[in-house]
């Protein structure tokens, strides 16, 4: 269908995110009590660098008598004991008022540090900056289960202090996420033209079964014509705001497509080889159907991986690796499916998503309250998201938890490898956008599609591949260089849309590679054909 819109093109809008480093504003709270045999314990806390910095190590940190205060929320100068909290680290509990209104009431009443105890996850603390920069105390937010085992070990009498050694620039999990990327953009541009030149040998084929095999994968491919794309982009750019401000709600949404399009394209990238065992070939009809045993099977398989997912899918600790298999099957099924009949259309989508992606990491934190870039809160999935309209501001119990622990499943996630404090508080991980992927891998699986139409050797194929691994590696250089989130199409796009445009243009073929020779020609001539059989066949009916 040249035109068609499925539910699967719909759900890649949901898809697109930037590459980022997750884990960056972790804290440690080493804390110890009067008896020191019970030695020493560290906790996890989250602070927000821009308010207030925290010493790098334990050596530079000073040494405070932890004040528990978490019977009140500080939300008043009458909430302050009368023996007050002076010198002290104090401990409150999150709610009826933002957290700078906390740190204010414990500044006045010269506390040296500020814990906020919170029972709906922990992250770091935002606020309009005209409120925070007056801050000269650490805030930070800890869990009221932490802070309870505290009490239980020590007693009532604990000293503490706050630090957060830093975490190294560089991880091997960056080049673990080079590698994921390149194969799955170089396999997905290979076999998206293997399918296509599967459908033309079967619709050129005299056999009645290979022709209806041929129109099925046809039928199965979506075209991204220039107005579609523009479409596409339209509502990347609806649905990521739409994200950003109803996070708690919309993330159930996005699991739920996630997993049924991660069945769907599992099975679709296991299929191919599945029917080259040569058991289980039998039939049966069910419902005037007929399946084969091997693809039933198959499904069910596919069907209980996604299951086994969704249920463990906030287990950090392993399911990372199921996620990341299911993210690659995700993104080759996408670039199978979806077709680039130009290189023009290939020029528009891969320019309007930069300026997509550019737009929403540096851009918007001149827009929104606390500063920060849409893509990065919405790509992290920190908690912070679902209170972007309340500042923090949170009335008691009222108020529905967040949806603890859940991230947009739109990424592919791979731990940090280097051990750091940062393993308090989960598993950090090294982001990449599934959108980084199949963006250029559209273009890829052009440029294999147009070898194969050209008899070119597969140049354009190779070079535009090399092109992405250099964009990645730009990105990541990037990365490293700025320790802030980079938008990973600002690298990769010049370097493949160059690449492809100084090729063509080198060998003379720049006008047949912009306007394409694929699927817009073959529908023509398959329409031609067929009313060319039309009229061969109705003379001779007559005659008969």
């Amino acid at each position: 269908m040249a035109l068609g819109w499925d539910w699967r093109a719909a759900a890649l809008g949901l898809l697109l995110l930037g590459v980022c480093q997750v884990g960056a504003e972790e804290g440690i709270l080493h804390a110890a009590g009067s008896d020191t045999s019970l030695g020493a314990k560290q906790y996890c806390v989250m602070y927000n660098s821009a308010w207030k910095s925290l010493p790098t190590s334990l050596a530079s940190a000073t040494k405070l008598q932890l004040k528990d205060l978490t019977s009140t929320n500080l939300c008043n100068s009458t909430d302050v004991p009368p023996e007050g909290i002076k010198g002290k680290l104090v401990v409150v509990q999150r709610g009826n008022c933002t957290f700078i209104r906390k740190a204010q009431i414990a500044q006045k009443n010269f506390a040296k540090a500020l814990l906020i105890a919170s029972t709906t996850g922990i992250f770091p603390p935002s606020g309009n900056k005209s409120d925070y920069v007056m801050l000269t105390i650490p805030v930070a937010l800890i869990s009221s289960v932490d802070v309870q085992s505290m009490r239980k070990v020590f007693g009532d009498h604990i000293s503490a202090a706050l630090y957060s050694p830093p975490l190294p620039a560089f991880d091997y999990s960056i080049l673990i996420i080079f590698l994921i990327a390149v194969f799955t953009v170089a396999f997905g541009g290979y076999w998206s033209a293997v399918e296509e030149r599967g459908s033309e040998s079967s619709s050129s084929s005299d056999s009645g079964p290979q022709t209806h095999e041929g129109n099925k994968r046809k039928e199965s491919a979506a075209i991204l014509t220039p107005v579609t794309v523009v479409i596409f982009v339209v509502v990347c750019s609806a649905m990521i705001v739409l994200l950003y401000f109803f996070y708690r709600w919309l993330v159930y949404l996005v699991i739920g497509i996630f997993a049924l399009a991660a069945a769907v394209s599992l099975y679709n990238c296991l299929a191919a080889l599945v029917k080259t065992i040569p058991y289980w070939k039998c039939k049966f009809s069910c419902v005037k159907r007929s399946f084969e045993v091997r693809l039933l099977i198959l499904a069910v398989f596919c069907i209980t991986v996604a299951a086994i997912w969704i249920v463990f899918r906030n287990e950090d600790r392993w399911v990372w690796v199921l996620h990341d298999a299911l993210g690659v099957a995700f993104c080759l099924n996408f670039m199978k499916t979806l077709k680039m009949p130009h290189f023009k259309s290939c020029v528009i989508l891969l320019v309007l998503l930069l300026i997509y992606d550019v737009f929403f990491v540096f851009i918007t934190p001149y827009f929104t309250k606390d500063s920060k870039s849409i893509m990065v809160e919405v790509a992290a999935g920190s908690e912070s998201v679902g209170e972007k309209n309340t500042g923090n501001y949170l009335m008691g119990h009222a108020v529905e938890p967040l949806a603890h622990g859940e991230k947009l499943p739109v990424v592919i996630r791979v731990p940090r490898l280097l051990k750091s404090v940062a393993t308090l508080c989960g598993m950090p991980f090294s982001l990449l956008g599934f959108g980084d992927i199949i963006v250029p891998g559209l273009l890829i699986a052009y440029c294999r599609r147009f070898d194969l139409q050209t008899n070119t050797s597969q140049i354009y194929f190779i070079l535009s591949t090399i092109a992405y691994a250099v964009g990645m590696i730009l990105t990541f250089i990037a990365l490293i260089l700025t320790k802030m989130a980079q938008p990973a199409l600002l690298y990769l796009v010049p370097c493949t849309l160059i690449t492809c445009s100084v090729l063509a243009w080198s060998r003379r073929e720049m006008k047949m590679f912009w306007v394409g020779n694929g699927y817009e020609i073959m529908n023509q001539a398959d329409t031609t054909s067929e009313e060319t059989v039309e009229t061969v066949t109705e003379p001779v009916s007559e005659y008969s």
